[in-house]
């Protein structure tokens, strides 16, 4: 199927010009061609997309389909080629969970300010190298080993663990646990992209676990009070939840945090996002050892 993007621009013009007349105007070609281009399209998806009447034109069932998916790609590729011959005024920063925990809105801030260039995004997605495998970021906030291969990274600062609990749990009222009580609970862990895992514990004392893969399956079993979870400090302030409280985990080891990027093309900006980050993790990082869900007191 050969399916290019002035056949889906055509579509796109017709349907918002209105006629056939106004969209050949719009696209700056004859009237015949608008006909033509879209006899084309009709032709390589083997559907009709629109009605046409003397008096009227409307999509067909079809054509409604077709018409919303044009449009996203059609925004794709002016995305791609804006980012393409406007060189990098955006850097797009990934996460599998918490961003940067604590730091994430005075990041934001610092970077906006010193940075008026250069849009900052931060893109969420449940992958084990937070969207760099998949090209979806520049730059990946990871509190996990460095992913193999064709990467590099920089530890920009370390966070004590925490454990996640029901609000009702009788740990709750309490300041901290350890990883020994924790290891008489089932125990729940994100086995794509969390930071826990059975090695924290001696071999013949491990806790029973409950796998998930995803955050907000994590936070719905430990809601439920069956479970909970430890997580790194960076999941508290992100993910404050109405029946969920967390509770530091005094004896566990601190995770570090890492910025991680492609070693072979990096953005021209990561040295700059290095700096600022490790620079509000050095600036203190410290948590409180109370944490309270919201409405709590």
């Amino acid at each position: 199927m050969d399916l290019e993007l002035r056949q889906l621009r055509c579509l796109v013009a017709i349907v918002d010009a209105g006629t056939f007349t106004d969209a050949a105007i719009e696209l700056g070609v004859s009237q015949a061609a608008v006909s033509r281009t879209l006899a084309s399209l009709e032709r390589a998806l083997g559907v009709r997309l629109l009605n046409r009447t003397s008096r009227s034109l409307t999509p067909t069932t079809a054509g409604v389909q077709v018409l919303a998916r044009a449009r996203h790609l059609l925004d794709e590729a002016d995305d791609l080629v804006r980012e393409a011959t406007t060189g990098h005024t955006r850097l797009r920063i990934g996460h599998p969970w918490s961003a940067m925990g604590r730091h994430t809105a005075e990041f934001q801030r610092r970077w906006a300010a010193g940075h008026p260039d250069i849009e900052l995004l931060l893109i969420r997605t449940n992958s084990a190298t937070g969207g760099l495998a998949e090209g979806l970021c520049d730059l990946a906030v990871l509190r996990t080993p460095m992913p193999p291969g064709r990467y590099s990274g920089a530890a920009v600062g370390r966070e004590d663990r925490y454990c996640a609990m029901a609000a009702d749990d009788p740990w709750a009222r309490r300041r901290s646990v350890t990883l020994a009580e924790i290891a008489t609970r089932v125990l729940v862990i994100d086995t794509r992209t969390g930071t826990t895992t059975t090695d924290l514990w001696p071999a013949d004392a491990r806790p029973e676990v409950e796998r998930i893969n995803d955050i907000d399956d994590w936070l719905a079993a430990i809601a439920t009070g069956r479970c909970v979870g430890v997580t790194p400090h960076g999941t508290v302030p992100q993910y404050r939840r109405d029946g969920i409280v967390y509770r530091r985990v005094r004896d566990a080891p601190q995770v570090p945090v890492r910025l991680v990027w492609r070693r072979e093309d990096p953005h021209p900006a990561t040295h700059a996002a290095v700096a600022l980050l490790g620079e509000l993790y050095r600036g203190g990082d410290r948590p409180h050892a109370t944490h309270r869900a919201p409405g709590q007191h």
